[in-house]
């Protein structure tokens, strides 16, 4: 029940909330570049001479309720524009509405610091919330001269990166599965290549990224860990542009302009076009021949994008995109692996006139297919296809918002696996979620920001219901520190066939839950069909200096149920499914220095994870103890069209299992007609009893890079990387191939050297 009066509190503040209020009036609009018609985001807009102002969303947007009548000025405020100041009558119990174009600044940029971040730092709880844009992910030393947001998700603290073939991200202790990956609202079921070093994401389009490691609110649902939420920009409203690159590792091209050119009104009509293909497997053996013994890297990939954006004169909009993804791997004589991932949909902004409230929706369709298939000759499939859509409120109140929405999510599984054993498993099911959600903040006395939010999921294929209170909070003890925490609860139904005890696993395919409910670990009877956890976390944050950064976040994220396939199912009868708890716990450190010419990023983690499946506590593969991430940058040169770039990454050993024995595995499928005196089986291993109880040796990599800049006349630009990966040349462990008994090592050192034109 306290669920209930939970969400009955938040229903009535909702409601005190949008009650009018007398002889005032508001102003609210978007901010726009001048060159190219992209919004202007996380931007500063105050009246000049008080205190109220407000700071640009991701679509350029603010609003600046309940001000007294009267004359005032707009300034608006960011570190890459000139500042501009525009004159405004606020009329009682009126809107105004207006449209803001700003110049790019006339100077080279000393930091990519936003100037509205240190009003967001004391107005939102942001807890475990890393924002990432476009330029912080170029300064990352570029692998293959291809900077990529697969590369700066792993210099996270938090995030723990299995490796650069068929690696994939664990952020707090939550596997790929439990993470929620969106494309400007899209679901997206699986955002990274199996060479780890890329994603399906072009970055050139990306207009921003926020990754919420946990603790994450109730606008987000249906999933245990965390969300990356990927916003792209639109194409350019003014002239038609593009770039064109090339390396050894991939092609790229990007294409952008109008269809109808920004006009005086603020409407326009753009395209944005983006293609790149890696041609690894046929390059690198030639240039990294000495990689897998000669093979090269058997690894090759295509990503398509386009959009296409349609604004009014008032500042609606509404954008239309689609993707075509595809992957292929293959290891000759043992494994062929490909998926391709295509979808599209639509998302709309719509700002009342005579309301203040901001309206955003989104309806979209993807579908992932994958394939593997080994010397047994048993095909592994997965296929998952689904919609997603979605509407949301946000009404503006003075030193706050209110934001609340509903959900609906269908999708459809359809898989075939073989165990080990011979077992073959199969699952066609169609599931359907509706959810709905509201969301209060509100900024008290300049120094306390409360966050609560509720959100409830509805699981029709289960005939489930769950009920997720979450709470966020920060206080501001100065203007320099600040304490916070949030936490919560979540649930989620899809499953992955890939088990936490895979030390190396290509194929990870998709489930829905189990129709019946399942036993605990302990044997007790279950009371859901559903993956479920807790998180609670704690910070941090301090700004040593007007330039240096420090943010410190304990954290516990306890896994009341996760739910995977049972591996060790000997005949049809047994059970398909089996569950377990778990807990991942730690804390996570980040300094940042950005001044001048100097990019300066620590982070390091120290976690645990673990999982319980009823007979023992064991440490899931990717339990890294300790994670140490150093990136740092310097701009050289006068007009410092030079950039220097390093990272160094240090990780503690990953659990495995160790081995026991070796013995002769006859299969006996003749039965008591098998004659065991001559028949000839495969070589099998007896695995130690305590699951990954050893240790691998740690993993470090300095990786590096220089760029040239050369800027022309005309507008155009060129840019030239060279790039070296693994610059010492660690061995560092990829797995034991235990039957061959030999190691099979990450890449080695990978010099590179690109070239891009921008027009």
């Amino acid at each position: 029940m306290q669920y209930w009066r939970l969400f009955a509190v938040q229903l009535i503040l909702l409601a005190a909330a949008t009650t009018g209020f007398a002889q005032k009036g508001d102003v609210r609009g978007f901010v726009y570049d001048e060159k190219t018609g992209e919004p202007v985001i996380f931007t500063n807009v105050i009246l000049k001479g008080t205190s109220l102002g407000a700071a640009t969303d991701i679509n350029g947007f603010f609003s600046v309720p309940q001000i007294p009548a009267g004359e005032y000025t707009l300034m608006i405020t960011n570190i890459e524009y000139d500042t501009l100041e525009q004159p405004i009558t606020i009329v009682a119990n009126q809107i105004q509405n207006v449209q803001l174009f700003m110049n790019a600044a006339d100077r080279t940029l000393q930091t990519v610091t936003i100037t509205a971040q240190t009003q967001e730092k004391a107005t939102e709880v942001r807890i475990s919330t890393i924002p990432i844009t476009t330029k912080q992910i170029e300064r990352l030393p570029s692998v293959g001269g291809e900077p990529d947001l697969a590369q700066y998700l792993q210099v996270l603290p938090g995030v723990i990166f299995t490796g650069d073939q068929g690696g994939q991200l664990y952020i707090r202790g939550g596997s790929p599965i439990q993470n929620k990956v969106l494309l400007d609202g899209m679901v997206i079921y699986n955002p990274f290549h199996s060479i780890g070093l890329f994603s399906v994401f072009e970055t050139d389009i990306i207009r921003s990224v926020d990754v919420y490691t946990g603790g994450f609110s109730a606008e987000y649902g249906d999933r245990v860990s965390a969300v990356i939420d990927i916003t792209t920009k639109d194409g350019n409203k003014k002239e038609f542009s593009g770039e064109v690159s090339a390396s050894p590792f991939l092609g790229r091209l990007l294409l952008e302009g109008p269809l109808k050119k920004l006009d005086e009104n603020g409407s326009s009509v753009s395209y944005l076009l983006t293609a790149k293909h890696s041609y690894l497997d046929r390059t690198s053996q030639g240039l990294y021949g000495y990689v897998n013994n000669g093979d090269g890297i058997p690894f090759s990939f295509t990503d398509l994008y386009g959009k296409l954006s349609v604004n009014s004169n008032t500042g609606n909009k509404i954008n239309f995109f689609g993707f075509n993804y595809r992957d292929s791997v293959t290891f000759s004589d043992i494994t062929t692996f490909n998926w391709k991932s295509i979808g599209g949909g639509a998302n709309f902004v719509v700002v009342p006139a005579e309301s203040n409230v901001l309206i955003e929706g989104i309806f979209a369709f993807s579908q992932y297919d994958l394939t593997q298939n080994e010397a047994d000759e048993k095909p592994r499939n997965s296929l998952i296809s689904g919609f997603n859509g979605g509407i949301d409120f946000t009404y503006f109140i003075p030193e706050g918002d209110v934001k609340y929405g509903v959900e609906v999510v269908g999708f459809q599984t359809d898989y075939t696996f073989f165990n080990r054993l011979g077992q073959q498993y199969q699952q066609q099911q169609y599931t359907t979620q509706l959810s709905g959600y509201v969301k209060y903040r509100k900024v008290i006395n300049k120094r306390l920001v409360i966050d609560p939010s509720f959100r409830i999921q509805y699981y029709a294929s289960l005939g489930e219901v769950s009920p997720e209170p979450r709470l966020g909070m920060k206080y501001n003890l100065t203007d320099r520190l600040r304490i916070k925490f949030a936490g919560g609860l979540y649930s989620q139904n899809l499953i992955s066939t890939r088990s936490d005890r895979d030390v190396v696993n290509l194929f990870s395919g998709f489930l829905s839950g189990p129709e019946t409910t399942l036993d605990t670990p302990d044997g007790e009877d279950g009371t859901t069909r559903l993956q479920k956890a807790t998180h609670a976390i704690g910070g941090i944050e301090f700004d040593l200096t007007d330039y240096i950064e420090i943010n410190v976040e304990p954290y516990i994220k306890y896994f009341n149920q996760l739910i995977e396939i049972n591996r060790d199912k000997l005949v049809p009868a047994d059970p398909d499914f089996a569950t377990e708890t778990g807990r991942a716990y730690g804390i996570d450190f980040l300094v940042k220095y950005d001044y001048k010419r100097v990019y300066v990023w620590v982070g390091y983690s120290y976690g645990f994870i673990n999982r319980y499946d009823g007979e023992q506590t064991y440490p899931t593969h990717y339990d890294r103890r300790h994670n140490v991430n150093l990136v740092t940058t310097y701009a050289a040169g006068a007009d410092k069209s030079w950039e220097i770039s390093g990272r160094w990454n240090m990780g503690s050993g990953f659990p495995f299992t160790q081995t026991a024995g070796f013995y002769e595995s006859i299969d006996f499928f003749d039965g008591i007609n098998t004659d065991y005196t001559t028949e000839n089986g495969t070589l099998g291993i007896i695995y130690a009893d305590e699951l990954n109880g050893g240790r691998l040796p740690y993993y470090h990599r300095l990786d590096i890079s220089g760029k040239k800049t050369f800027d022309f006349a005309s507008g155009n630009r060129m840019e030239v990387t060279a790039s070296v990966t693994n610059v010492y040349n660690r061995e560092n462990i990829f797995y034991f191939d235990r039957i061959r008994y030999e190691r099979v090592n990450q890449l080695p050192i990978l010099p590179s050297l690109a070239v891009s034109y921008r027009f």
